[in-house]
């Protein structure tokens, strides 16, 4: 028996039970890999709460995790029994010991990266890799808003965005989390509980406003991300932290420039093994170089069995950056 994270019933943190559970084999085109350090993503709480509904209960949690792979199903040849690995887009249930994951949904991991670093930062990089060259193709010298600058998807936009020369104005919500931001290389900050967002962005940018907003917020920043906007500007809502955008009036579009929206998602974007590999190469080779620091304080890192206090903690909006849970 291994042991995993599962729920019996939608809710808050507490209904994440640790329980033992039968792995199974591999199936065809399928790898078994041991988990050595799982990723914390902010959907995990949307589908532990029921936002997001689940298939059925009971159910593991999680879809990211970096380890080794210990069986490899028929018709799998580009991985191996040893390799090390890692991948974002699993079935739910890696908050685990062992999961088995489709073998195209799992990248090879360079021995410059570690396993705490490739499940820190494997979804939220590669979540930032569509956002910033194929959502929208950012532009040396442009200008950006980025909502959450100091989360987990936000941090390593902040650096991402500075490698490549971009101005990012990221929100956050709070004085110390604007520090942090500005030290990941954001190029301005915005509180947004002290600020009026768009009064600033047009400040910021001489009246001018920005190209793209990228806003992972959702209900509460939906408007003032619109009024960020120049003329025919793009607002990329990639996430619902503060709830969904609902009942969408296409004509505030129309009144605020001929705006256009796009609601994405990482699986939209990444669609085969070799767009995968090539995106996680990207990354692993900003890692490498030093551009992107995706090191987890030892605070954010929690023991598979404390992933309620895991969900506590993200939730309540006290970490900075990854969190991770090792098995």
């Amino acid at each position: 028996m291994a042991k995993r994270i599962e729920f019996a019933a939608n809710g808050g943190p507490e209904v994440l039970k640790y329980v033992d559970f039968p792995p199974r084999q591999p199936a065809d085109n399928e790898v078994l890999v041991a988990n050595k350090a799982i990723g914390i993503n902010y959907i995990d709480t949307y589908i532990r709460s029921g936002l997001y509904p689940t298939p059925s209960l009971p159910s593991g949690l999680g879809t990211e995790a970096a380890g080794i792979v210990e069986k490899v199903g028929a018709g799998v040849t580009h991985i191996n029994v040893g390799d090390r690995v890692v991948y974002a887009q699993s079935p739910l249930g890696a908050y685990s010991d062992v999961h088995c994951v489709a073998a195209d949904k799992v990248a090879k991991l360079p021995d410059a990266i570690s396993f705490e670093q490739a499940a820190a930062s494997f979804l939220k990089g590669l979540t930032v890799y569509y956002l910033l060259h194929m959502t929208y193709q950012v532009k040396p010298g442009e200008t950006i808003l980025f909502h959450a600058a100091a989360g987990g998807v936000g941090k390593i936009a902040c650096q991402w965005a500075k490698a490549l020369g971009v101005k990012l104005i990221g929100t956050v919500g709070s004085a110390e989390k604007a520090v942090q931001a500005k030290k990941d290389g954001a190029w301005a900050t915005i509180n947004y509980q002290e600020e009026d967002i768009a009064k600033r962005v047009s400040e910021l940018t001489d009246g001018e406003k920005v190209n793209v907003v990228y806003d992972s917020v959702g209900k509460s920043t939906w408007l003032a991300s619109l009024d960020c906007l120049r003329p025919h500007g793009l607002m990329v809502s990639f996430g619902n932290a503060s709830g969904p955008v609902t009942g969408v009036d296409l004509g505030i579009l129309n009144q605020k420039g001929g705006l256009y929206v796009t609601r994405p998602s990482l699986g939209h974007y990444i669609t085969t093994k070799q767009l995968l590999q090539h995106a996680a190469n990207e990354l692993f080779s900003m890692i490498a170089s030093g551009a992107i620091n995706v090191d987890v304080a030892p605070e954010q890192k929690f023991p598979l069995k404390e992933a309620v206090r895991a969900h506590q903690a993200l939730e309540s909006r006290i970490t900075s950056g990854s969190c991770l849970l090792i098995p």
